[in-house]
This record gives C-alpha cells, structure tokens and sequence, in this order.
C-alpha cells in the first residue's frame, strides 16, 4: 500500500480553482453552527436541511402540545423533585 500523495490530481489546475478567501465563513461559524450526521434511511426521508428543520419544529409544537393537554410541565423529573 502506498502513501497517498500530498498534490492535486493532474485533471485539475491550481488556477482553475479561482482565489482562495481568508475567513470566508468566520462570521457564520463563529455565530455557532450544529453539524448532524444523519443515517441514510433519515437522509432519505429528510433529504435537505430545510426538511430536516421542518419535522423537527413540528415534534417540538407537539411536544408543547401535548405538554398542555397533560399538565405536564417542561421541567425534568429531577427538576421537579427538587422543588
């Protein structure tokens, strides 16, 4: 088995690749960003980040729904054995 070659693949030229931006996505990660690997079959059920965003606000309206029409409250059993 051999090492893998640190260069670009011949097929590609450094100047076909356009000037390289510093800090391009500083703000945004630094803003905070969630990477989610998801499963293939979830991949394919949710197959884009708006869909993903979608089913996930909508178990959260449930919860909160269901949270009502039980009495139950948003505090954890350890939380509300402390009170």
């Amino acid at each position: 088995m051999s090492k893998a070659k640190d260069e670009m693949r011949t097929e590609y030229r450094r100047e076909d690749l356009g000037k390289g931006v510093r800090g391009k996505y500083f703000e945004r990660v630094s803003k905070g960003t969630n990477l989610v690997l998801l499963e293939d079959t979830v991949a394919k059920a949710f197959p884009t980040g708006e869909a993903v965003n979608e089913a996930l606000r909508g178990l959260l309206a449930l919860t909160e729904q269901t949270a009502r029409i039980t009495g139950h409250s948003k505090q954890t059993p350890r939380k509300r054995a402390a009170v």
